[in-house]
């Protein structure tokens, strides 16, 4: 975002589009074209979706669900709204079984298709926004609460988390001694990738992408070394681009994400079932395969970041950092803190391959030649003169 605002559309302006429908709005964005109008089911849009929408500019987002519930403050819809996006809100269960692929038209409150209302919602303002995350703020404190008696229960039920790891499977990728890089498609993750160009070229730390991170890293110039995650937001060319694949899997050990990753030809993916989150997961191990140190691209660290994921996925997330300990470091310190660095040794052979490379240009032109031959009587003359003094 660039902070600007953009004008919102008159609500009697018709939009049309293409109806993309995902009750997942992560697997709805990596088919979503601009002017689409996408069809999604989420409660409290989070703001990772509510950019990955905004990226992929469609005509206007219908929520079957509140994208605001009052449980806390999200900022999804203020990012739709502030971008130009209208958002329809609880449109209803019934609005998901629009056809993939259809036309719809928006105006004002209502979807219609070919002419017929099926349906009709809450088109938001920004005044109702503004409102509705005030209201939440509220709830903060109950919020608060409920996070942790779920961290409790949480840390009861997983404890052998803290105390014996979670058994990482062996695995190709070497960490020993070195630094891994955990990127997630989250948090200004763009941003945080390019700052750390330098650290990258000089540290060349293992790169880990979960999931949809391991297409940042593509998308860098970069080949991911291990991909960890479920593998229903990453695409086919990070899946056979060569890097170790660990999928995650449920703690019965159903691996969903396996099947696809058969069907590309992956034969020798490691599935790793455990709980918590893929990116706890690629934390984990690269925490357990010894790595001295993690940096985290795009990960959760704020209070409204941790809500974004979800009691279960904040007790997750807060119990792994309990186990990484100080070896995580999030990417905004590392960009703050490290600077690139020319040695010296280096700075003086370029000096002197510059001065090499003028003197063979003046040693092939006529007039070079001349002047290379004033410079070398005058040498002659300034040595007879130290000569002279001693």
């Amino acid at each position: 975002m660039n902070g600007r605002r953009s004008r919102s559309p008159d609500p009697d302006v018709p939009l049309s589009g293409t109806v993309r429908v995902d009750p997942r709005t992560k697997r709805l964005t990596s088919r979503l074209q601009a002017g689409d109008v996408a069809v999604i089911d989420h409660a409290d849009l989070d703001q990772v979706s509510a950019n990955a929408l905004v990226a992929c500019r469609p005509a206007a987002v219908v929520n079957a669900a509140a994208s605001t519930t009052g449980a806390y403050p999200n900022m999804g819809p203020q990012i739709l709204l502030d971008a130009g996006i209208p958002l329809l809100d609880a449109a209803g269960p019934e609005v998901m079984s629009l056809e993939e692929g259809s036309h719809a038209t928006v105006v004002g409150d209502q979807v219609r298709v070919d002419g017929v209302v099926v349906a009709e919602a809450t088109r938001l303002t920004a005044d109702m926004v503004a409102q509705s995350r005030e209201r939440a703020r509220d709830n903060l404190s109950e919020q608060i609460e409920a996070f942790s008696h779920n961290t409790m229960e949480y840390v009861r039920a997983e404890r052998e988390l803290l105390l014996d790891g979670i058994g990482i499977p062996e695995l190709r990728t070497d960490f020993t001694g070195r630094y891994a890089l955990v990127v997630v498609r989250g948090y200004h993750y763009k941003e945080d990738l390019q700052t750390l160009r330098p650290f990258l070229r000089e540290a060349r730390p293992v790169l880990i992408g979960v999931d949809g991170g391991a297409d940042a890293l593509l998308e860098m110039g970069h080949r991911p070394d291990l991909v960890v995650g479920d593998m229903d937001s990453v695409s086919d060319a990070a899946l056979t681009s060569g890097a170790e694949l660990v999928v995650h899997a449920y703690r019965d050990g159903r691996a969903p994400g396996l099947e696809r990753v058969e069907a590309l030809g992956v034969t020798d993916a490691v599935v790793l079932p455990a709980p918590g989150t893929s990116e706890d997961i690629a934390m984990l191990i690269a925490d357990e395969l010894g790595a001295e140190l993690i940096v985290a691209v795009g990960s959760h660290a704020t209070l409204v970041e941790f809500l974004d994921k979800g009691r279960q996925g904040m007790a997750s997330t807060f119990l792994t950092r309990l186990r990484v300990g100080s070896k995580l470091v999030d990417a905004k310190g590392v960009s703050l803190l490290y600077r690139s660095r020319v040695p010296a040794v280096s700075l003086v052979w370029l000096v002197l391959a510059g001065l090499l490379a003028l003197l063979v240009a003046l040693a092939v032109t006529p007039g070079g030649r001349a002047l290379l031959g004033v410079l070398a009587v005058r040498w002659d003359d300034v040595w007879a003169w130290i000569e002279g003094l001693f």
